[in-house]
């Protein structure tokens, strides 16, 4: 071993030798205890790279534990390329496409595999053989006409369509017992390294669930999720009926300059869904309910722009809807809850003066006129400035905001009189069959969009403090999504050809001698692998619109 050549490592803070063509799985099995955990993967140089990536010169390495961030999508990712290989073994021929997330797992279809707990069994037990066996996950790269004719030899359709509109020279695919795949992100090296997975039935096909980050011995649990499911499959159901369901049935679309319809057939089935969820609020108003609307979701999902359109439609309806802030419910300052490490936990529902609000709201629809408070976020503290109103026969009460689908929220308003929205964007496309869009990643995009241009917030910040926000959602909103009297799917089938470049320029002002490099270079591998769409090309009452700017409404 040659002393002039180190990696330094950031878990241990010291720097530790290696010989030229060693990989980071080499290095760090002899460290042995020293990690004290088992690494998945690591980062290097601020770039997240599977234990296989071989060194041969000094860098900076972070080694990942199953528990993070990156070590669960490197877990998930391997699973599910072992499960491509266990439905090869068990129906040759068959073609698996790996839909979404939901309920826990990863949902999953087998075409000419029956979903049923007999063939969920099958799979388990081969999935359960290849992880005993160990087999080695290779990583390897070619020309993209080898890889091309490598992934049609394999019926992979999706794959192939995707990589004809990509026009790259040279393709990184994996290989596992014979059979090639492609990956948004790093595998494990073996098999073995997978831990607890389960794979059961789930209404039309099987979920695939994975190890709970918590304790990665244990399976994740199913969490039943069967509207946030069916809105997925209303989506999808469109997808299939317009021919678009995948990265490369878009990108071929963008080669033949037919964009404009896409965009316009999308933004026209997000009218529909909208008017109906109007007309349904303006039923039950008129049958003596629903006077108080709301409106929830985690964040970038749209809220705000869906609300305004929402208003719209009722307007239409002949239905005056009111706004309400929920923000003016805030506590005074001093009062506020601490979160678990002693600072002011903002998004707590308890941050919230909820008998103020509840009398507030059984006073507007008994008739009553209330003064709505103010709060001055500047002082930290409540005031009333004379803001009074009350509801008309043919008003509705519109409140947005994170805490809308927990029933403490209004626990003391009659059931009847509330109607309960959630926005979230379910992607309802996929990169190919075996690799999905995360809903996350989505999110996340729209927002460090938005921030960097109208709320003078870096991706450096909006990166670091993401975590918090996902923690936030996971506490305050997730829980409560199944609440939901109707759920609108904010995601648009073209959205990720509109922001890449974008995004792009955004991603690219994050240096490399950030941590938050290794997410902002996740971000833009994965944007990649969508064809740029103009932004011109999208109406002025776009969601969209909410985070690129040139929207009609005002924010």
């Amino acid at each position: 071993m040659t002393d002039s050549l180190k990696i330094f490592c950031i878990n241990l803070g010291t720097y530790i030798p290696f010989s030229g063509g060693e990989t980071l799985d080499d290095i760090a099995s002899r460290l042995g205890d020293r990690l004290g955990f088992t690494p998945v993967c690591a980062r290097v140089n601020n770039k997240v790279e599977d234990l296989v990536f071989t060194v041969f010169t000094p860098k900076q390495v972070e080694f990942l534990p199953y528990g993070s961030p990156e070590g669960k999508r490197c877990h998930t990712a391997s699973l599910c390329m072992v499960l491509y290989r266990a439905v090869e073994s068990v129906a040759p021929g068959s073609v698996l496409t790996i839909s979404h997330s939901v309920c826990g797992g990863l949902f999953c279809r087998v075409d000419g595999l029956t979903a049923d707990d007999a063939n969920a069994g099958l799979l388990r037990r081969e999935m359960a053989r290849l992880i005993a066996e160990d087999h080695p996950i290779e990583r390897r790269e070619r020309p993209t006409e080898d890889v091309i004719r490598m992934f049609a030899s394999q019926g992979l359709e999706q794959k192939v369509k995707l990589l004809h509109t990509l026009h790259e020279l040279y393709t990184v695919y994996y290989r596992l017992d014979g059979l090639a795949d492609t990956c948004q992100g790093p595998l494990l090296p073996r098999t073995g390294m997978i831990r607890a997975f389960d794979i059961v039935t789930y209404r039309d096909g099987f979920l695939l669930l994975g190890a709970d980050p918590a304790d990665p011995s244990r399976v994740a649990p199913m969490v039943p999720q069967p509207k946030v499911f069916e809105a997925f499959v209303q989506y999808k159901r469109f997808n299939r009926i317009i021919g678009i369901s995948n990265a490369g049935d878009v990108n071929e679309i963008v080669e033949k300059k037919e964009d404009d319809m896409m965009v316009n057939v999308a933004e026209a089935l997000h009218n529909k869904y909208i008017r109906e969820i109007a007309d349904t609020i303006t039923a039950r108003h008129r049958d003596g309910g629903a006077r108080v609307v709301l409106i929830a979701g985690p964040s970038s999902s749209g809220k705000t722009t869906f609300t305004k359109r929402l208003s719209i439609e009722l307007l239409t309806n002949l239905i005056k809807p009111v706004m309400i802030s929920l923000d003016d419910y805030f506590v005074d300052r001093h009062r506020t809850p601490l979160d678990e490490n002693g600072e002011k936990d903002y998004e707590s529902l308890f941050a919230l003066d909820l008998e103020l609000f509840n009398d507030h709201l059984n006073r507007l629809i008994a008739g009553e006129e209330v003064e709505l408070p103010y709060y001055n976020f500047e002082k930290g503290e409540r005031e009333f400035r004379g803001h009074r109103i009350s509801l008309q026969p043919d008003t509705i009460l519109l409140i947005e905001g994170i805490h809308g689908l927990n029933p403490q929220l209004t626990e003391g308003v009659e059931e009847r009189m509330k109607y309960r929205v959630y926005v979230s964007a379910l992607s309802s496309i996929t990169i190919d069959n075996h690799n999905w869009v995360s809903t996350t990643d989505n999110r996340l995009l729209r927002r460090m969009i938005r921030d960097y241009k109208y709320r003078g917030t870096s991706p450096i910040d909006t990166i670091a403090r993401w975590p918090s926000v996902r923690r936030g959602e996971e506490k305050w909103i997730f829980p409560y999504q199944e609440n939901a009297d109707s759920i609108f799917n904010s995601s648009l089938l073209f959205e990720l050809g509109v922001i890449r470049d974008e995004a792009e320029r955004v991603l690219r002002t994050v240096p490399r001698d950030r941590v938050e490099y290794a997410t902002a270079h996740r971000l833009r591998r994965f944007l990649n692998y969508f064809a740029p769409i103009p932004s011109r090309v999208i109406p002025p009452t776009s969601l969209l619109r909410e985070f690129l700017g040139g929207s009609s409404f005002h924010y």
